[in-house]
Order: C-alpha cells, then structure tokens, then sequence
C-alpha cells in the first residue's frame, strides 16, 4: 500500500507518496504566503494551508491508482496559533512560530508565574514562540476575537481537521503549546487556569502513529480517495523529521539545518535540564526527546546570500573555504530572529565580530556557516551536562545539501555526522507514522530500521577539530558580551 506524508512548512506544504517498504514515487511543493503585518510579526491564513494542501494532493496522485492509498499524515510547523469559533470557522490569522509579538507575555509566565511552576507542570519554561504566550497576547491585545474562542488548534491539526472533521493533535506537537504535561502526556489543567482558557477548547491527544479517523466523504470524493483511508495524527515537524531520519529509540541524534537549526536526542526517559535551555517534549515514537531549538539556521545562509551578496550560487560562494578552515578570524552570531536555546533572548540579533582591512567575501561567508554550527554546539554542550554524550548525529534539512557545511558541523561538534540516502525531512517522517498506523508496522523503531539507509559518514578530524575548540570558546564569549546592549537596540 501507499502513504501521504504531508509537510506543512513555514513557506510551502511538500507532499510526499511513499510505498510500504519506504521507496518514495513523487514529491510535490505547494508554496503560500507570509505575512508580516508588523516588524517582528509573521502571520498565514489556515486556509492557504488546506487549499494549497488539497491541491497538493491531487497532483501528488495523478495518475496514480488511488486505491492504493491506505493513510495519510502530517509532520508541521510547531507552536502556531488556529483559533476556531462556535462554527469551526478560522477567527484570525494564524500566529506563527516565528513571530515574536509575545515577549511581554512570555516575561510575563516566566517571572510572574514562575519557570519552576512553568517546568512543574509543563517541564518547559515559556519562549515567545510558544503557543501559550500568543493566547495571552490574544486576550489582551484582541478581546472581542478571544471571547469567540471554541477551539485552539496548531497548524497541521486544522489540517486534520479538514480533511477526517476530528478536533485532534499529538503528543509531540502538544508539547511545544506549554499547555501540555509532557511527562505524563496529558494537558495541563494548571496552565489552562493560569492562562484563562478552558481544557474543552484544546483537541483530544493521540500518540503521533495513531489513527484518529478516515476522510470525510466529501473530502474522499474530491481528492478520488477511499473513505477507509486513515488519517493519523503525526508530529510536530522536528519529532517528524527525527522518525523520517531514523532518531528514534534512546541516545539517538538529529541534526537539523532548516529555517531553524535543531538538535534533537531521542530518550526512552522522560528528563529536563536544570535551565530549562532545551526543550524537554514527547516524542513521535511513544518516548521523550530533548531538543535545542535555534530560530535561524539555514536561513541565515539564505539572508546572506539572496539578500546581502545577492546571489543564488551557493556553491560558488563556498569554493576554497574548505581550504581555510579553522582559521578565520571574523565570528558571527545568527541570531537574526531573535534565539531560543539556550538563550531564550527575543531581542538578540546577528551580528558579525572581527573583521579588519583584509577580511574577504570568503571569509563572512565562512563565518555564517560555523556561527550555525557553534550556535548548534551550545545545545549540545547542555545535554553534555546532563551526562548525554552524543558521538553521532543524522543529518537533514536544506543546509544538509552542502558538503562544505557538514564538514564545519563535524568538526565543531567533534561527532560524526551520518548522511542519509532519503533525506526528506517530515515529509518522510508523516508517511512512515501513517504506515505504522495502517499496521505496516508495527512502531515507529520499526519502520525506521527498514526505511532509513546511511549512505555516508563524515568524520571530525583531530587537528581541525582542535582548531575549531578554540573557536568555539572564543564563539560562546560574544553572546554574553553583546545581551545588554541588544536590549537596546528597538
């Protein structure tokens, strides 16, 4: 049988048909607008989302037996606010996971109410990005649309919605609204009080491979579909990814070089770091995970090629930095959306540290791809101190596509860095959860283990790694360096 994986991005749904033993017949992309209604502020409308999707889906499946479709799920951008009325009808744009209208609000359940009572009841402390945050900025700033609350949704569960009618989300993208009890994966009747809302307006929770219905007839009718075709509930697109990458099970690592920058441990135990700097969420395999979430990673290589340098050759901006690595002399912080581990610092902004009379082109581009990778080093650098020794990672995300980038992210990191032979991010990870929950197999782990192959291995190596610890130590110095006066900077 045949799966729909579907991937609701920042900028474009990607649909992926994969068979039951992992072989993928065709990707479609789908893109949609942004709106930025204010600096800071990043808005889309649901159903740009579910029109674009449905289309999707058609072209996915021309010509194409339908018959073999048996499941379809989603992985999805994270934290995004849906808020539904009595009618099931959309009340505003969705606020989206970048935008950063909430650090009042966010201060406001990190200091007033406490990030040890946050971490109690929710093992996390609040990010302006979170869910939770946008629901108290609603209620201040929009009362007559908060009153007309009936429902909150994240932005692949109105999908869900659309297409099966049920009212649903899963564990892992619960985790990232800080209304939900991670631990015992159940919402929070705490956070709900603290934050105003009723625990009737959240969806139902499911584990990320269950079914939590079949498409509704019309829906079935139009796209030329079964009505006994499975919609499962998914993931939030990081926990996705990691199953799409094979980051299930315990100790396991993913690196992500998307929009935004993760790294993602996989754990059969629940556990939180002290600071609070990671996130500690449920994981789409039935676990935990523990992640570390940067708001500007391949996008930071995109900002300065497109839009500083103005140029679309990737490859050629890189050639001969390989060359010189370790070396340079010129840093950059890439926070350019603000940063959220282990920082949590809305107003912190990219900056770039060292140049002089003779840095090149060469050399701030450089400084943009290890900015990431040292960015990235700093989450792991806290799982270290939790005892996690990671000694590998998978690799995925646009930025994965660059030899030169993987090579600075071994070294940095001082791991190996394992290369996928599929390397298709939620897409794959929502295909495969709904193959397991169509009964092609049997959990997640399993479908892992036959679907994800590691084409290739980059290894650190001694001297360079060396050189790039001590610009590591340098790195992490700037930061703390430059907070104060990013507060300023309005």
């Amino acid at each position: 049988m045949n799966y729909i994986g579907i991937d609701l991005g920042t900028s474009a749904v990607k649909l992926l048909l994969m068979q039951g033993d992992g072989s993928i017949l065709k990707v479609v992309n789908r893109e949609y607008p942004i709106s930025f209604p204010k600096p800071g502020w990043s808005q889309q409308e649901p159903e740009d989302w579910y029109r674009e999707t449905m289309a999707g889906i058609k072209e996915l499946l021309w010509g194409r037996d339908k018959s073999e479709v048996a499941g379809i799920s989603f992985g999805g951008q994270m934290h995004g606010l849906v808020v539904l009325d009595e009618e099931d009808a959309v009340i505003r744009p969705a606020i989206l996971w970048n935008d950063g209208r909430t650090a009042e609000e966010s201060d406001y359940l990190n200091h007033k109410i406490g990030q040890e009572t946050l971490a109690k009841h929710t093992a996390n402390i609040s990010f302006p990005g979170f869910t939770a945050p946008k629901v108290l900025w609603m209620k201040k700033h929009e009362p007559e649309n908060f009153a007309r609350i009936r429902k909150l949704m994240l932005p692949k569960d109105y999908l869900a919605y659309r297409l099966c009618g049920v009212h649903c989300t899963d564990v892992s993208d619960a985790s990232g609204t800080l209304f939900f009890d991670v631990e015992h994966r159940c919402w929070s009747k705490e956070l709900c009080g603290i934050c105003g809302i009723l625990e009737e307006w959240l969806p139902k929770v499911y584990e990320s491979f269950e079914a939590v219905g079949c498409l509704k007839p019309e829906i079935a009718k139009e796209l030329g579909l079964s009505e006994t075709v499975k919609v499962a509930a998914g993931a939030g697109d990081n926990a996705a990814a990691a199953v799409g990458t094979g980051t299930v099970g315990d100790r396991a690592c993913n690196i992500s070089l998307g929009t935004s920058g993760t790294v993602f441990l996989s754990s059969e135990k629940f556990g939180v770091d002290k600071g609070n700097a990671l996130h500690s969420f449920a994981h789409a395999d039935g676990s935990y995970h523990l992640m570390g979430c940067m708001l500007s990673a391949a996008s930071c290589n995109k900002w300065w090629m497109d839009d500083i340098l103005g140029t679309k050759e990737y490859a050629k901006e890189q050639e001969g930095i390989s060359e010189k690595l370790g070396e340079n002399h010129v840093f950059f912080l890439p926070y350019l959306m603000g940063e959220r581990s282990p920082h949590n610092d809305p107003n912190a902004r990219g900056t770039f540290i060292g140049m002089s009379m003779d840095t090149t082109r060469a050399d701030m581009t450089q400084a943009v791809l290890e900015g990431v990778a040292f960015a990235l080093r700093d989450s792991l650098e806290v799982a270290k101190s939790l005892g996690i020794e990671v000694k590998r990672s998978k690799i995925c995300g646009g930025g994965a596509k660059s030899p030169l980038w993987k090579k600075i992210l071994a070294n940095v990191l001082d791991i190996k860095i394992d290369v996928l032979e599929l390397e298709e991010g939620p897409a794959l990870g929502g295909a495969m959860l709904a193959a397991v929950a169509c009964g092609e197999y049997q959990s997640a782990e399993q479908a892992a283990k036959a679907i994800v192959k590691v084409t290739e291995t980059i290894e650190p190596e001694p001297a360079l790694a060396a050189l790039y610890e001590v610009r590591y130590q340098q790195f992490k110095e700037i930061y703390p360096a430059c907070k104060q006066l990013f507060g300023t900077l309005k």
